[in-house]
């Protein structure tokens, strides 16, 4: 499931830019809070009715609006037709660091518009620095490849902040060029520089939109999540018109299992994006990106019903092109089928979409398919089956390779194939290869970080050694899973289940009244739930005894 997200993560810098550019004369700025979208002041030498529209764009730019963002740019440029910062402003649109690479068309246009700013001209030494920066991303020709054009943007942007240190405009676009850097950052020396420079900005300028959103997504990993929840509590109430603003916080939100404030976020969200596509904008991109979120959230807090629904609901989500569709509701049926432990249905789905329908998909969808079919199979102990899936996923990741070569080396992308064959493995009973193989999944997962919205490793290999009746050591793998991804259901039980063969009671009860807590708005009658009540039922009272309470077998 890796495969259909590849994207997101976020940046920003510090110092009041209220105070930018008062050394630059003509300057002029609108400023203040534009309906629902945060307070932005980006003072220019454009002409007064050129700058209102350019703040909206830059402040829905900071929300990744682009679309909106671009047409925003456009129109400052009919109002002012000197004003270069206003083609500046439609390539930067075209730039979107933390979603995807710019194919060579993309690069051609971005520099058409830079070309365009720099017949212009710039009329002061800052707008200057901003428009070489982006020139240094979109250099033309095909010699440049995407990790040498954000490191150019990169080291262009550091320039243009230190020549500009009170400017919060340079900090921001400064820190997001840091974040998105795909560059092997095993310290997030990156993003901890960024959130040091966003943390500045949050206390001077708390109602900036790319502040507090890119504080966020500097902050979405394991280890950083707790510093961007202030930020999340705050982006939607100051940028509620942004689908994308409504959605963002759910990344904290996930990232700490709080998965009411997540569902809520992503509601909000999908319904803004509802509304963006009705008003002709390119809203079905935000509302899918959102109820990938919601149903993930309602899978870990017991709402299976809900999660069913929304993936009922992606199938018809207007506007969306029938890539996007198929995209999400293969990630959707693959992703639910696991994390329900439907080995059979997991098992069946790459079959589902065989024939001539399979001609048709993408590389990346058939990993998705081939991922879940292989563990799928092999849990439901046809080690055959899973071994021809297996290798049908791996000429899907060779295939994905060959056709994404300007991508980064993502060896960690390919974690779906290894945890596929621990799992063949151990259906064929080559048990400490298969725990070796997860284990040493897990491990590389630990250094970079559990990507969001996906099952552990070290949740897959707690399940793993309670299969094999090694309780203790589950027990360590689910909690250190839990340290990693807070509050999933799969590991509250497992830990719960691990500690109760273990005879550690006191703990077991802990960890099923945790799971029964974060279920309190369920509609599930999976069997967990009924075993945890069970279980807090019959032990109440029972503190301190050495019973190993039910005979539950491990799943």
């Amino acid at each position: 499931m890796r495969f259909q997200r590849l994207i997101l993560v976020l940046f920003l810098l510090s110092l009041p830019f209220s105070s930018v550019g008062m050394d630059e004369a003509h300057h002029h700025s609108g400023g203040g809070e534009m309906e629902g979208l945060g307070k932005v002041s980006f003072p220019t030498s454009c002409s007064p009715d050129a700058q209102k529209p350019f703040d909206r764009a830059v402040a829905l730019l900071h929300s990744f609006q682009y679309e909106e963002s671009k047409s925003g740019f456009a129109d400052a440029a009919q109002k002012d037709t000197q004003c270069a910062m206003a083609f500046w402003g439609q390539a930067m649109s075209l730039y979107h660091e933390l979603w995807e690479h710019p194919d060579a068309g993309t690069i051609k246009n971005g520099s058409a518009l830079i070309d365009k700013a720099k017949a212009i001209g710039a009329k002061t030494p800052r707008e200057r620095e901003f428009i070489d920066a982006v020139a240094a991303f979109y250099e033309p020709g095909d010699g440049l490849d995407y990790t040498a054009r954000s490191s150019a943007y990169v080291k262009a942007m550091e320039g243009v902040y230190n020549h500009n240190p009170n400017d919060g405009e340079a900090a921001a676009f400064y820190a997001l060029s840091l974040i998105a850097l795909p560059a092997h950052d095993p310290d997030l020396a990156n993003r901890k520089k960024a959130i040091a420079i966003l943390d500045k900005l949050f206390t001077s300028e708390p109602d900036h939109p790319g502040v507090i959103h890119y504080l966020i997504h500097a902050s979405d990993t394991p280890q950083l999540a707790p510093l961007g929840l202030e930020a999340a509590r705050r982006y939607a109430r100051i940028a509620p018109s942004s689908a994308h603003a409504l959605h963002m916080p759910s990344h904290i939100f996930t990232r700490l299992g709080l998965w009411q404030e997540s569902i809520e976020s992503n509601i909000a969200s999908a319904a803004a994006a509802e509304k963006m596509t009705a008003r002709h904008l390119e809203g079905a991109s935000y509302q899918l990106h959102a109820m990938d979120f919601l149903s993930y959230a309602y899978l870990q807090s017991g709402q299976d019903a809900k999660a069913a629904r929304t993936v009922d609901e992606v199938k018809s989500v207007p506007g969306a092109t029938a890539e996007e569709l198929m995209n999400s509701e293969i990630m959707l049926a693959a992703r639910d089928s696991l994390e329900l432990h439907q080995w059979k249905e997991a098992a069946s789905l790459a079959t589902h979409w065989q024939n001539d329908q399979m001609k048709d998909l993408s590389a990346g969808q058939r990993i998705d398919l081939y991922a879940a079919s292989a563990v799928g199979a092999a849990r439901s102990g046809d080690a055959k089956g899973a071994r021809v899936d297996l290798e049908k996923l791996k000429q899907a990741h060779a295939e994905w390779r060959a056709k994404n070569k300007g991508y980064a080396k993502r060896e960690d992308q390919e974690n779906d194939l290894l945890e596929a064959e621990a799992w063949l493995a151990f259906a064929e009973g080559r048990t400490p290869e298969a725990v070796k193989l997860l284990g040493n999944v897990a491990d590389e997962e630990d250094k970079k970080g559990v990507d969001s919205l996906t099952m552990p490793a070290r949740e897959m290999l707690g399940d793993m050694l309670l299969g094999l009746h090694e309780s203790g050591a589950a027990l360590a793998a689910f909690e250190a899973s839990l340290a990693e991804a807070p509050n999933r259901f799969d590991s509250l039980y497992g830990a719960a289940q691990a500690a109760e063969f273990s005879g550690a009671q006191e703990k077991a009860k802990s960890y099923y009244a945790k799971l029964v807590e974060v279920c309190s708005h369920g509609d599930s009658g999976r069997p967990e739930l009924h075993e945890a009540k069970t279980y807090l039922a019959q032990t109440h009272g029972s503190a301190g005894s050495d019973d190993k309470g039910s005979k539950l077998e491990p799943r």
